[in-house]
């Protein structure tokens, strides 16, 4: 029987849910069908909610976490009719669910979307609950996506891979068998993407158009670049619950005088800057820098981190035979394999645990 695995991601930037059906020889995917249910508007404001403290959070919750699996159930139901696959031929489907609050100092990470009602919903063993086993353990829960860019990306060279989601995070990836590492970088698409709905009412910045009329502020930047996080050491990951539009607004109070091209051009060289100043710092033997997620498809950001980092040749995912847009998708159907084999699916020199540890619940089909 073919070891597949369906892997389902809706990261921060609340775009989408992703469906990819995978299966794996050993380590390595091949995709078989992949398939992305925008959210429906009015639930994705209600999850927008949820990231935030508000009143009567337990009641908009229940409501939230049903109607999250509803829609990871579609988006399996039409990814297996896409592939004309059945509920039996699939081993599990790995569930990220929805973060509403990522608290590491607090050892408190919260993903909702039912894996209960999923499993009912699609007849299909489910696996969720990924990150607080590796909090029990001492880590952040996060990022996790590096150790499975260390199973499959790994070569003879000094690589980095970066996930440029809502948030960015590194992989570095050194030869051979030295240490691999990896945190959260700070921002990716997030601040970009809620500029460019307030001013231009489009859900994205698509190629980084908008940010390509100006020339960012270096002002701007510093002040951006000023707050804590980035100077913090990794092991470290983050979220909304920092990087929100709060945050951005109350830094933009001394910079009225700047069109909206400007700020937008400064959001895109933050995302470039903490990125590249993060491969300097912790990787600076790096040869190679392969970009996944929806800020790979950003040829503006693309071409200010070329410039940050003029010795390295950067290419996205595809370049290794994965679509960037599915890497993170994979993933989670990369740990609910682990999960069922009974492995690991934690680095701790990346979160911050104190050992291995197999991660994420089973929700019997």
């Amino acid at each position: 029987m073919p070891d597949i695995y369906v892997g389902l991601m809706s990261g921060t930037s609340l775009d989408a849910m992703d469906a990819v059906a995978v299966e794996f020889d050993k380590d390595h995917p091949r995709v078989l069908a992949t398939h992305s249910l925008p959210w429906p508007t009015e639930l994705r404001a209600k999850i927008q909610q949820l990231c935030q403290p508000g009143d009567d959070e337990i009641r908009l919750m229940a409501e939230v976490d049903p109607a999250i699996a509803r829609v990871a159930a579609d988006a399996v139901n039409a990814l297996l009719n896409k592939a004309s696959l059945k509920p039996d031929q699939i081993q599990a489907i790995g569930s990220h669910g929805q973060t509403i609050r990522h608290m590491p100092e607090l050892g408190y990470t919260l993903q909702i979307g039912d894996p209960n009602l999923l499993a009912e919903l699609t007849n299909i063993t489910v696996v969720g609950d990924f990150r607080r086993r590796d909090m029990a353990a001492g880590g952040q829960g996060a990022p996790l996506v590096p150790a499975f860019h260390h199973a499959i990306f790994t070569s003879d060279s000094d690589r980095v891979v970066v996930n440029i989601g809502g948030i960015s995070n590194v992989s570095i990836l050194p030869a051979g068998s030295r240490q691999v590492s990896g945190f959260d970088t700070g921002p990716g698409n997030l601040l970009m993407d809620y500029w460019c709905q307030k001013h231009w009412q489009t859900p994205f910045d698509e190629g980084g158009r908008h940010a390509a009329k100006a020339m960012f502020n270096p002002e701007l930047l510093a002040a951006l670049l000023s707050d804590p996080f980035f100077h913090q050491a990794p092991p470290k990951s983050t979220g909304r619950e920092l990087f929100n539009p709060n945050w951005l607004e109350s830094r933009l109070n001394d910079f009225s005088h700047l069109s909206p091209e400007v700020i937008q051009a400064t959001l895109c060289s933050l995302t470039a800057s903490c990125i590249a100043d993060a491969i300097k710092q912790y990787a600076p033997d790096t040869t190679e820098l392969f970009t996944c997620g929806g800020g790979a498809f950003n040829l503006t950001l693309m071409a200010m981190l070329q410039e940050l980092l003029p010795n390295v040749v950067i290419n996205s995912t595809n370049a290794l035979g994965v679509d960037p847009q599915w890497v993170e998708a994979i993933a989670f159907a990369w740990l609910a394999k682990q999960r069922i084999l009974n492995l690991p699916g934690n680095l701790p020199e990346v979160t911050g645990a104190n050992n291995l540890r197999v991660l994420g619940g089973v929700y019997p089909a």
